[in-house]
């Protein structure tokens, strides 16, 4: 008659094996690597510095078969103030999933602006989204973010501190914001522009 081990036996025989590891200490690595993740994640929040602003909130309705389907669709400007911005349009059935939709769609089209040393712009730019027009040109420092509507939104966002912009055609906020990010997006510095051209800097000025 054969004596089968106990549970005790076996387990100790494991715990003996050369080169494994003790249960405990097995528990604190898993414990650790789950406060390592959950730390990481609360460090990429915190080091995100992107700011949402919502310039409208409008109830729209869609005509189906069976009458009229409600939703709201919300736009929302999304940048970090160091140059990067993007609008976004989200359309859902509540105003949170809606502007949650926004902010998503207005970090996929981010554009990167120039900023001189001063958060102004380098240049004049004009930008055209449909009937909206916005001319946007540099200002001397101290002047601040002369503009209105929405287009003083995306300046903000965009990190520009002074800056003169006038709306020339429709008032439409998603039109202008749009315009807007056009005109930014038009923007060159002047040392890429003489870089484009194949000329020095010197050459540019005079």
């Amino acid at each position: 008659m054969t004596d089968t081990p106990t549970k005790q036996e076996m387990q100790s025989r494991k715990d003996n094996f050369p080169g494994a590891m003790p249960v405990e200490q097995k528990k604190n690595n898993r414990n650790d690597r789950k406060r390592n993740r959950r730390g990481d994640s609360k460090n990429l929040e915190r080091d995100s510095d992107w700011q949402e602003r919502v310039i409208q909130i409008r109830r729209v309705s869609k005509t189906v078969k069976g009458g009229k389907k409600m939703s709201f669709r919300a736009i929302v400007v999304v940048g970090n103030e160091k140059g990067q911005v993007g609008v976004g349009v989200g359309k859902a059935g509540d105003v949170i999933g809606a502007v949650r939709k926004g902010v998503s769609d207005g970090k996929k089209n981010l554009v990167r602006v120039p900023l001189t040393p001063n958060n102004s712009i380098p240049t004049l730019s004009k930008g055209r989204d449909g009937a909206a027009n916005v001319l946007i040109r540099p200002a001397a420092p101290g002047t601040g973010v002369i503009a209105g509507g929405s287009i003083r939104t995306v300046l903000e966002l965009a990190g520009i501190k002074n800056v003169l912009a006038k709306r020339l055609g429709s008032k439409t906020p998603l039109n202008n914001a749009r315009a807007a990010m056009v005109a930014l997006s038009q923007l060159r510095t002047h040392k890429s522009a003489s870089r484009e051209r194949g000329i020095s800097l010197e050459q540019l000025y005079s």
